[in-house]
């Protein structure tokens, strides 16, 4: 897919009004998250990471993001999300749960591990789970389909466009505080959001985005 805010990197507003010590301070710190897991055991974490590449596809031409290292960092420090579903085990529990019933999945439909089937297969496994189509023992209790919308696709899409790269890809300046977003009206800009090519002079377009801050 063409870069549709090309040239425009959300970093370059780091020292500017856009972002104050706070936003700095929060961003710095996802940035500096290893790509390796305190939570998962090393074959949770292998299948985390073969889920997080199906569900949110790494930005093209842009710095990865660490999306497993995010959702392994939320377990890690069982940062909840202020409520919990009813038919859902508290979070670590149902991650637990939920990624060895997808790695029993794999082995009983195609016998090997979840991260070791191609994309169709994964895509296979995860829209069944999707529409509640897995029945594994491992699942226990647990509804497939609950696990998918408010555990693997929530968390995972929730973390994934936390990070600065998929910002950039998608051209939003991140939280502008003190400056704030002034022009909300429909195709209207700030001075400082990102310029959306449309097939127009891709050139000049990556040049703006270049100069803003």
């Amino acid at each position: 897919m063409p870069d549709r805010y090309p040239g425009y990197d959300v970093l370059a507003k780091r020292n500017t009004p856009s972002w104050n010590d706070q936003t700095r301070a929060v961003i710095d710190a996802r940035l500096a998250l290893p790509d390796t897991p305190r939570f998962c055991t090393p074959a949770e974490w292998q299948t985390l990471r073969a889920a997080c590449d199906r569900i949110a596809p790494q930005p093209e031409g842009r710095p990865p993001v660490a999306t497993a290292a995010l959702v392994d960092d939320k377990l890690h420090r069982n940062a909840g999300d202020g409520y919990r579903i009813a038919h859902l085990p508290p979070l670590r529990e149902a991650w637990r749960r939920g990624l060895a019933a997808l790695e029993a999945e794999a082995r009983a439909a195609h016998g090997a591990a979840f991260h070791e089937l191609d994309p169709a297969r994964q895509d296979a496994l995860l829209t069944r789970m999707q529409h509640g189509q897995l029945a594994d023992p491992a699942w226990s209790d647990m509804p497939p389909a609950l696990f998918f919308k408010e555990r693997l696709a929530h968390d995972i899409i929730a973390l994934h466009y936390a990070h600065p790269s998929t910002w950039s890809a998608i051209g939003w300046g991140g939280p502008a505080s003190p400056r704030g977003y002034v022009r909300m009206g429909l195709d209207r800009r700030d001075a400082w959001e990102a310029a959306e090519a449309h097939g127009t002079d891709i050139a000049a377009v990556r040049a703006e985005n270049r100069r803003v801050r």
